[in-house]
């Protein structure tokens, strides 16, 4: 029986930084209300994270808050770097073209937050709660959680049915449950300073090895907007952060690298360590921790922010799924199966980077000057080189909801587990994108020529997908323009790039997550039977 005093909630999201800013947009996409619960009544302070990646941008895309983030954000897809003075080798992160969304963009984190809000406040299910913290945490049973919330005037209970905790490397939530992250922590220190310069620089991201103006240690800049360069700059193990923050010392150090004929202003100075570190599991009976309340990583590469809002891309449809009973709750069990694993590997790349920045012992000096020798000659060597792998969409290989690949694609194209690949098509005579049409719910991207169509096989599968919970959405590429006259959405795919990066031919078959990813395939068209199977297996059954 529910008590007059307490609120009752499907879902409470606790935090509102990029993370559960960004599980609120999902859920909002999937039709069902979440109250986040901020401590804080502004946007964050410092621009923190300001590397946001494609894959980033294409979930946000789905709920059409990354069109402000794009306008305001610099672009950037190139990289360089260097030993010294002397540039080692330079990269593009985007070099196959035809996606709609760029490699990254630079957006500092305070107006991440601040698009992001503002455009769910634009949406039809949103509750965002400022200066609300949560001050207590009961699990009532494995259904249900009672939160204690207080406010500037007062306090309340809410009861939910699911909590996702996003609130940070320092996660309230999970100090006051007793969980813990584990991991490898890093003495070294890294002073990370804004500024705000009066000339313009390449839009790219820029690392130095023992840079002449920082001798002995690392230096990384990157662009953001509004003419500010975000610094970072290797110290040591036993800098004293005190010393090291201040003002003066800073503008010394900037002009070393910049030279002493460019004007600028310091914005914002912070002195840091880090760790590589997650939770034993992210699922705790109804309660998810999601980006660095789960898992925290090093800086470099852009992992933390970007895996963050991967996580709540897996959970969000997942928990919508079993909300809306189309899907039972042992569905939820796949988010550890699926998170942890890409939090290891996130880990991992992050902990390879900062021991290749800062060598523990002889070996790994050793080691990293053969690696910057043969670089000069053997171009194989180059890719040893490591300022910091860039985030990437984890690939579920062993996932429990994916079907067994069928061999006759022979590895080619999207297998089950991977995310779907971004392509130009045509809707009519408009230009379109895959992903856009692909849409928030499942989907089962069928390849066609016109014969086939029309068969009957394919108006029964229509007739059938229609019957089926969750109700599946079909999507025709066809390798020409198909004159529909039954309201079938059919993309033309008149540049062959969407058959060529998928593999397909009239008669392949995909069946995709709402969250994109690849369930199953089939390089001819499989029994309704079969895709029935996949279907059920996805959704945890």
């Amino acid at each position: 029986m529910k008590q007059a005093n307490i609120q009752y909630e499907d879902v409470v999201i606790v935090g509102a930084g990029p993370v559960g800013l960004a599980a609120a947009a999902e859920f909002a996409n999937h039709g069902i209300k979440s109250v986040v619960l901020e401590v804080s009544n502004s946007f964050s302070d410092g621009s923190k994270a300001i590397c946001w990646s494609q894959r980033t941008l294409e979930i946000l895309n789905r709920s059409g808050s990354a069109k402000k983030m794009l306008e305001k954000g610099v672009t950037w897809k190139q990289g360089r770097v260097y030993r010294g003075e002397r540039e080692i080798f330079n990269f593009d992160l985007q070099a196959e073209p035809d996606f709609q969304m760029p490699a990254f963009i630079n957006l500092q984190q305070y107006y991440f937050e601040e698009f992001l809000e503002r455009h769910i406040g634009t949406m039809k299910f949103n509750d965002i709660r400022r200066s609300h913290e949560v001050v207590d945490v009961n699990p009532k049973t494995d259904s249900t959680v009672l939160l204690t919330v207080k406010t500037p005037k007062d306090e309340y209970k809410i009861e939910t049915k699911y909590v996702i905790a996003a609130d940070g490397v320092k996660s309230p939530l999970r100090n006051k449950l007793g969980l813990q992250l584990k991991g490898q922590k890093f003495e070294e220190k890294f002073l990370i300073t804004d500024i705000r310069v009066k000339k313009s620089y390449p839009m790219e991201r820029r690392f130095w090895f023992e840079p002449v103006f920082h001798h002995g240690q690392s230096a990384l800049l990157h662009v953001q907007p509004d003419n500010i360069l975000r610094i970072d700059l290797q110290l040591g193990p036993h800098a004293d952060p005190e010393i090291e923050s201040n003002p003066e010392r800073v503008k010394n150090r900037i002009r070393k690298m910049l030279g002493e004929g460019v004007g600028f202003d310091i914005e914002w100075i912070s002195v840091y360590t880090f760790s590589c570190r997650r939770m034993d599991k992210f699922t705790h009976g109804s309660i998810f921790f999601a980006g660095d309340s789960a898992h925290v990583v090093s800086p470099f590469g852009a992992r933390g922010g970007n895996g963050g809002v991967q996580d709540v891309d897996n959970l969000s449809w997942k928990i919508s799924a079993v909300l809306k009973g189309y899907a039972p709750k042992t569905l939820l069990n796949s988010y550890d199966r699926e998170r942890i694993p890409a939090a290891d590997e996130n880990i991992l790349n992050s902990a390879r980077s900062t021991n290749f920045m800062t060598p523990k012992n002889k070996a790994s000096e050793e080691f990293r000057d053969a690696v910057f020798l043969l670089s000069e000659e053997m171009p194989f060597a180059r890719q040893l080189i490591n300022s910091g792998r860039l985030s990437s969409p984890h690939f579920y290989k062993d996932s429990p909801l994916n079907s067994m690949d069928d061999p006759l694609f022979k590895s080619k194209g999207a297998s089950p587990g991977e995310l779907s690949i971004d392509t130009s098509v045509f809707k009519g005579e408009d230009a379109v994108w895959l992903l856009t049409e692909l849409g928030t719910q499942f989907c089962l991207l069928i390849f066609v020529d016109e014969p086939l169509f029309f068969s009957n096989k394919i108006r029964h599968l229509r007739e059938l997908a229609c019957s089926w919970k969750p109700k599946i959405k079909i999507v025709f590429v066809s390798d020409q323009e198909i004159d529909s006259k039954n309201g079938a959405l059919i993309l033309s795919d008149k540049n062959n790039t969407c058959f060529k990066k998928w593999a397909a031919k009239p008669g392949s078959v995909y069946l995709i997550r709402p969250d994109q990813y690849i369930a199953a395939r089939w390089k001819d068209s499989p029994p309704l039977k079969e895709i029935n199977c996949a279907l059920e297996k996805a959704m945890g059954n």
